[in-house]
C-alpha cells in the first residue's frame, strides 16, 4: 500500500504529494528491481517536499493552528474616550479644536515650528509638492522601492518622477545614483525612510543643498525614528507623515506635513481647504469666506484628530514595545544562514514599522506559502513601482534599478505589532526555523 500521513488538512497521499506517478511507474516496468530503482530516484528528487510534509504540524503534535496577522492596531481606553468626548460635543465633528491641538503636539514632538494635518499621507504629499511650487516639466527624484503614492505625487502636479536606485543597508535612496539622476529640471528629492529605518539622509541633504533643490522626506513609515540624535523628518525642507492603520501611531487614515517654513505652512492651510482664507470656524462664521486660490478638501476631521492626540500621548511606549518584539526576532533568527535581518543603525533608532527580512529569491515565495499554510501572514514590501503596469505599460518607463529589483525579489515582511505575545512570536519563529531546516536537509540529500 502507498503510505499516507495525517496532518491538519487530513490524510495526504505521500506519493501524490511528492508528484510521483506510481501507476505510471508500475505500468512501464516489468521487473520489481526496476520499480524499486525508479521509486528511489523519484524519492530523492522529491526529498525536500517529503521533509516539508514531515515537518508540518501533525494533529497530535500541534492541536491548535494559530492565526498570526501581519499587524494589529494598538489602542487603549483613552483612545476610545477621546473619540467619545469629541462625538459628545454634538458639533465640531469636521472642523474643531482637536485639529490644531494635534498639529501643535506633533510639531513639539519633532521639534519643528509648524505642522499641518491631512486626511491621508498621499494628500499631504500632494499638498507639499503644490505648496513648494512644483509644476509641469519639473523632475522629482524618488525611489521605486516604496508605496506607489511616493512616485505618484509628482504626477498629481504634472511633474515627472525620476527613479533612482536604493542602497542595500537601509533600503533608502542611494546618494551616488541620486547624484547621477540630477538634471537642470530636477527640483526635489523625496527619500523614503523604509520600514522605520532612517535612510542615509545626511548625504542626501548635502546633495540637495549643493544643487539648490528641495529635500522632501517621506517619513510615512518612520514616525519616531532617529539618526545622530535627530528625528527623521527634520532634515529636509518638509516631511510627510502617515497615520494609516498599520503605522506606528494611527488615526485609521491620516497624514501631516511638518516644516519650519511659515510661508509653506500658510500655503498648506489654503490648499487643504478649498483655497479658503479662513478666519475662525467656517461653519460658525455668519459671513462669506474668501477663496484666493485653487484648493481641495484634504482636511482631517476633528474626530480623527482627537484619536491622534491620544495615540501620540503613548508613542514612545508603542515604539519601545515594537523594538522589544523586533529584538526577539533579531536574537532568534540570526543563526539562520539563509536570512538577512534588518539593519539597526548604531547611531540611531529603528522603530520597526516593518520587520523585513531578505532571503533567496528562489524560495522566498515558497516561504510565503509555507507560512500561510501555518496561519502566519507575511507580505512583500515592496514590489518596484517602475515595474507596475501603470508605469511600465501606460507611462512607458524603461529603467533598470538593479539593487531595487534584487531586494524586491528577496524581501519579506513578517508579523510585528506592539501586543505580539511571546507565544505568538515563538510560533512564527519556530515555523520559519522548520522551513529552513527542511531546506537544509533537502540540500544534503
Amino acid at each position: 500500500p502507498i503510505p499516507t500521513l495525517s496532518n491538519e488538512s487530513g490524510d495526504i497521499n505521500f506519493a501524490h504529494f511528492c508528484g510521483i506517478n506510481i501507476q505510471k511507474i508500475i505500468t512501464n516496468c516489468v521487473e520489481l528491481q526496476t520499480i524499486i530503482i525508479i521509486f528511489s530516484i523519484e524519492f530523492r528528487k522529491h526529498f525536500r517536499k517529503f521533509i516539508l510534509l514531515f515537518l508540518t504540524p501533525i494533529k497530535v503534535r500541534h492541536p491548535m493552528r494559530k492565526n498570526i496577522p501581519l499587524f494589529k492596531i494598538y489602542y487603549e481606553d483613552d483612545d476610545i474616550n477621546s473619540v467619545k468626548k469629541a462625538i459628545e460635543l454634538g458639533m465640531y465633528w469636521a472642523i474643531g479644536p482637536s485639529i490644531e491641538q494635534f498639529e501643535k503636539l506633533i510639531a513639539e514632538y519633532f521639534g519643528v515650528k509648524y505642522c499641518t494635518v491631512f486626511n491621508s499621507g498621499t494628500s499631504a504629499l500632494h499638498a507639499a509638492l503644490t505648496s513648494h511650487g512644483i509644476q509641469s516639466g519639473d523632475e522629482i527624484i524618488v525611489p521605486s522601492f516604496t508605496f506607489i503614492a511616493t512616485a505618484n505625487a509628482p504626477l498629481f502636479v504634472q511633474a515627472k518622477p525620476v527613479f533612482a536606485d536604493i542602497e542595500p543597508v537601509t533600503f533608502g535612496l542611494d546618494s551616488e545614483d541620486v547624484s547621477e539622476k540630477i538634471t537642470q529640471k530636477t527640483k526635489a528629492i523625496i527619500p523614503v525612510h523604509y520600514g522605520g529605518c532612517p535612510a542615509q539622509i545626511q548625504a542626501l541633504k548635502e546633495i540637495a543643498e549643493d544643487n539648490g533643490i528641495l529635500l522632501i522626506e517621506d517619513a510615512a513609515e518612520s514616525f519616531g525614528s532617529k539618526i545622530n540624535g535627530k528625528m527623521t523628518g527634520v532634515f529636509g525642507d518638509s516631511a510627510m507623515l502617515s497615520f494609516c492603520q498599520n503605522k506606528v501611531i494611527t488615526t485609521g487614515e491620516g497624514g501631516a506635513i511638518i516644516t519650519n517654513s511659515k510661508d509653506l505652512f500658510k500655503k498648506l492651510l489654503l490648499f487643504r481647504s478649498h483655497g479658503r482664507l479662513d478666519d475662525g470656524d467656517y461653519f460658525s462664521n455668519a459671513y462669506a469666506s474668501e477663496y484666493i486660490e485653487l484648493g481641495y478638501n484634504f482636511r482631517m476631521s476633528n474626530l480623527t484628530a482627537s484619536l491622534g492626540i491620544s495615540q501620540l500621548s503613548k508613542v514612545e511606549k508603542i515604539i519601545n514595545m515594537r523594538i522589544n518584539v523586533a529584538q526577539n526576532y533579531l536574537d532568534r533568527l540570526k543563526n539562520i544562514n539563509d536570512i538577512l535581518l534588518p539593519n539597526v543603525p548604531e547611531n540611531g533608532r529603528h522603530v520597526f514599522q516593518l520587520f523585513s527580512i531578505r532571503t533567496n529569491e528562489s524560495f522566498r515565495n515558497d516561504l510565503i506559502t509555507f507560512l500561510k499554510s501555518k496561519g502566519i501572514s507575511s507580505k512583500i514590501y515592496f514590489s518596484p513601482v517602475h515595474q507596475t503596469h501603470f508605469y511600465k505599460t501606460v507611462l512607458k518607463y524603461d529603467v533598470q534599478l538593479p539593487v531595487t529589483e534584487t531586494i524586491s525579489k528577496e524581501t519579506l515582511s513578517l508579523p510585528i505589532y506592539p501586543t505580539m505575545t511571546v507565544e505568538e512570536q515563538d510560533y512564527v519563529i519556530e515555523m520559519i526555523q522548520r522551513f529552513f531546516e527542511a531546506r537544509t536537509l533537502g540540500e544534503d540529500n
